[in-house]
């Protein structure tokens, strides 16, 4: 994949008024509208490392339902710094799929994860609150794939990007464990955008500061 370095006002562009969508696990038959997180912005202040972040540079547990499945059809990038970023994008991920098994809106994985107060935590956060509001959680398999890591100019940190296919990730009903499932589309096809950066203090995992979900991506469809 392409390796090079963007400017501050490109990863501007890409990221700052990004939309993001509620992740469906429907395989595309909902309809899902973009809708934009308030208080998403980037703003100017410096990342600093979440609070709920555990000692000693140890992650918390991201580990995901027995039926779920999750593939990270990834090559590993010969930078450390980009291999480092693209690991901990992958964390993010499964801490989201985490806090939605467990019906926990403030749950410490997607916080570790990710920058407090920034766009990828509230994004986490209305994701899993969405799900629990509706009782229902995830399964299936769930595909990441096509992955571009980019290296941003004046210390804006890391982007990494990647293609999902979710057209076998079904919600499944938590009280009776009914799947619900749906048909593939085009809605099945996503665009992942997450700007990666190292917080000040001890932590040596990288987070998520800002996000961006692109819907019906017929560049991912294959």
């Amino acid at each position: 994949m392409a390796r090079r370095a963007l400017t501050t006002t490109t990863a501007a562009a890409a990221l700052t008024t990004a939309a993001v969508l509620l992740l469906t696990a429907c395989g595309g038959g909902d309809d899902t509208s973009p809708e934009d997180i308030k208080g998403a912005e980037t703003g100017a202040k410096s990342p600093s490392a979440s609070a709920s972040a555990p000692e000693g540079g140890e992650g918390p547990d991201i580990s995901v339902p027995k039926d779920l499945h999750l593939v990270f059809d990834f090559d590993k990038p010969s930078d450390a710094k980009h291999a480092a970023a693209l690991t901990d994008a992958q964390n993010y991920i499964r801490a989201l799929d985490h806090g939605i098994a467990e019906q926990d809106p403030n749950d410490p994985a997607y916080q570790f994860y990710s920058i407090t107060g920034g766009q990828a935590a509230q994004y986490a956060k209305s994701q899993i609150e969405g799900w629990t509001k509706r009782g229902l959680t995830v399964t299936g398999t769930d595909k990441y794939y096509d992955e571009d890591v980019t290296t941003l100019n004046d210390g804006q940190g890391i982007l990494v990007s990647f293609c999902r296919n979710q057209a076998k990730f079904f919600s499944k009903e938590i009280k009776t464990e009914k799947i619900l499932y749906t048909k593939e589309s085009l809605s099945s096809y996503q665009k992942f955008r997450l700007r990666m950066v190292r917080p000040s203090g001890s932590s040596k995992a990288l987070k998520a500061w800002n996000i961006e979900v692109i819907g019906e991506a017929k560049e991912c469809r294959r």
